[in-house]
């Protein structure tokens, strides 16, 4: 299997270089370049064409989410994950609209980012948890609960919160491959295809 290929866009050399160690250290991964600005990346993404770009959401001129929405129109194999420091949710919801599939701290251990990089490549959505529960308080159209089952709703309120699907699956006493099935069952029910959009269908209130 070919290796993940990494592209790093961040204008902080330290956490830029920190990425880069924990991506070159990891088996299955690949490093592909590092920017320190949006203007660069715009440049650069393209030729690169990595599987996954770390995408800094505060850089200095355009932001990561202006890049994102440059870029992923062009390149809509590439997947972007924003990493970054805040946890506001107009962010959250402007690098989700503007193509993100996901959404992590800076200070999320290097595990959880290498899972969540993981399970981007595999079509799953990683949040941090509190990022996740800001994203769902704030989604209003609610779905007819009857439409899931019960473990149904588990998987969706445990996804909701953050969890990976190997933490839902040790959570729920179930195999990741059956997470997965619930998963792609919950999406077909509620006619979405991925992760955010699904949540999108959920009032915050049932997330506990």
């Amino acid at each position: 299997m070919n290796p993940i290929l990494i592209s790093i866009v961040e204008d902080i050399t330290e956490i830029r270089e920190g990425l880069r160690f924990i991506v070159n250290q990891t088996a299955g991964f690949q490093f592909a370049s590092a920017y320190g600005n949006a203007e660069d990346a715009y440049r650069g993404l393209a030729k690169d064409r990595p599987d996954i770009v770390i995408m800094d959401i505060g850089l200095p001129g355009s932001t990561g989410v202006e890049c994102i929405r440059k870029l992923k129109p062009a390149n809509p194999s590439m997947l972007f994950v924003i990493f970054t420091v805040y946890e506001d949710s107009d962010q959250v919801f402007e690098a989700l609209a503007a193509g993100a599939s996901g959404y992590l701290l800076k200070n999320s251990p290097p595990d959880k980012i290498i899972d969540s990089l993981r399970e981007i490549r595999a079509g799953g959505s990683p949040m941090s948890l509190s990022i996740a529960r800001k994203v769902v308080s704030s989604f209003h159209r609610s779905v007819d609960q009857n439409e899931l089952s019960g473990r149904e709703m588990e998987v969706l309120t445990l996804l909701a919160k953050g969890l990976l699907y190997k933490e839902i699956a040790a959570k729920l006493s179930i195999s990741k491959g059956t997470v997965s099935q619930h998963i792609h069952n919950i999406y077909g029910k509620l006619h979405v295809y991925n992760h955010t959009e699904a949540l999108n269908k959920v009032f915050g209130k049932h997330v506990g």
